[in-house]
């Protein structure tokens, strides 16, 4: 599995992403191969089909699948629907999804993870 985190230099969420990425691998004991890419031009942004930092793809795949459809490229910060509410990470749930629809190969809903 590939896990693809594209940011901007100083991106505040950053860390909070990775480390969220890597909490949701470990609970689930999958093995993933995680790339960080720092994007810092808007010509790259386009070409890397980047909303925002930090964005954050499994085996290609945004893992806010409301967000797959955007065309909003651009260097700026990212946020995502966590309750309602815009959040500047994935929730667990949002990243545990993504990873069981790769694994799966599927897009339909995901198990309940308690």
């Amino acid at each position: 599995m590939r896990i693809e985190i594209l940011y901007t230099e100083g991106c505040p969420n950053l860390r909070s992403a990775v480390a969220r990425i890597k909490q949701v691998l470990r609970e689930e004991n999958i093995s993933a191969e995680l790339f960080e890419t720092s994007v810092s031009q808007e010509s790259a942004a386009r070409e890397l089909r980047f909303l925002g930092s930090p964005t954050i793809r499994v085996n290609g795949l945004d893992v806010e699948p409301e967000a797959r459809a955007s065309r909003e490229y651009g260097i700026m910060c990212r946020t995502y629907v966590v309750n309602g509410r815009r959040v500047g990470v994935p929730s667990c749930e949002m990243v545990r999804h993504a990873v069981w629809e790769a694994r799966s190969g599927s897009s339909t809903k995901a198990p309940h993870w308690s």
